[in-house]
């Protein structure tokens, strides 16, 4: 199904902006590829959150379907918001500011390839199961426009 690999696509470029930012040699290039995947982040999250879980909770009959990625999700904004707040309270040149920022880029990355993996293994196969092509298509051109403020052709 073309819509399942479009979201495993977005997948894929979310985890590899993610691990540019946690392999960014300069603190600086962390820091803007961190503040880039950050924005990218809070607008995926609130399009599975709006869209995407809703329609596996569908599936499933049950609402709790997803009550687990939802928490997944809180801890990736914590994280996020974590990794702002340090990046703000110290200098970048404090060892122990270096050593909290990596500890929280590498939180954040395993978190979200931890939850990427749970969608692309459970909650897409399990829609692909039970969505014809035009349910498909039309579920991941909502997240698309909640993603990106657009839809996908």
């Amino acid at each position: 199904m073309d819509a399942i690999k479009l979201l495993i696509d977005q997948h894929r470029k979310l985890e590899a902006q993610m691990k540019a930012a946690v392999d960014a040699r300069q603190p600086k290039a962390r820091t803007a590829s961190l503040a880039q995947v950050g924005d990218h982040l809070t607008k995926h999250i609130t399009s599975e959150e709006e869209v995407f879980y809703p329609a596996v909770a569908r599936v499933l009959g049950t609402p709790q379907a997803t009550v687990t990625m939802s928490r997944d999700h809180a801890e990736v904004s914590r994280l996020t918001d974590e990794f702002r707040s340090l990046r703000t309270q110290t200098s970048e040149s404090s060892e122990q500011n270096a050593n909290d920022l990596r500890r929280v880029l590498y939180g954040l990355y395993a978190v979200l390839k931890l939850h990427l993996a749970k969608e692309e293994e459970i909650f897409t196969p399990l829609l692909d199961q039970h969505l014809n092509d035009e349910e498909a298509h039309r579920l991941f051109h909502k997240m698309a426009e909640a993603t990106h403020g657009n839809a996908l052709h």
